[in-house]
């Protein structure tokens, strides 16, 4: 299976502007800039996108996890907050919070151990430190 999306930008960092696109067509030329990355403007930016995926992979995966144990998990919240480093423009880590509705059954020490094992073993999670690949076109 592959999912993709693309980038485009065009312009300076500080001035130019570029938007992105999903397959599932859920961003469509979404807006992207300097303001919306590293101030505050309309348009999404690559690290919120980042959060964002790993709090839907996680919850998830903490859903499917008590579903495999038999139980029927309620409602499911996660916040993710990543903390970029701008001196080092560095990713430094992502804090999950995830809120829950007791689930008949379930005692919390089960329950922080399967969001605890979410939290290793979730696709995004594992993602984010593996090698990757690259092909350059230049001169098109």
């Amino acid at each position: 299976m592959k999912r993709t999306a693309t980038a485009h930008w065009n312009g300076t960092l500080k001035d130019g502007s570029g938007h992105l696109t999903t397959q599932s067509t859920t961003l469509n030329q979404t807006q992207y800039s300097f303001k919306t990355r590293f101030e505050q403007g309309v348009g999404t930016n690559p690290e919120e996108l980042i959060a964002a995926a790993h709090a839907g992979c996680f919850t998830m995966a903490v859903g499917a996890a008590l579903t495999q144990q038999g139980f029927t998990p309620g409602n499911l919240d996660t916040a993710a907050v990543l903390d970029l480093d701008m001196a080092a423009l560095s990713i430094t880590g992502i804090h999950l919070e995830l809120k829950a509705d007791t689930i008949e059954g379930v005692s919390e020490e089960q329950f922080k151990a399967v969001a605890e094992d979410a939290k290793k073993n979730c696709i995004i999670s594992k993602a984010l430190s593996v090698p990757f690949t690259l092909n350059v076109i230049y001169g098109v």
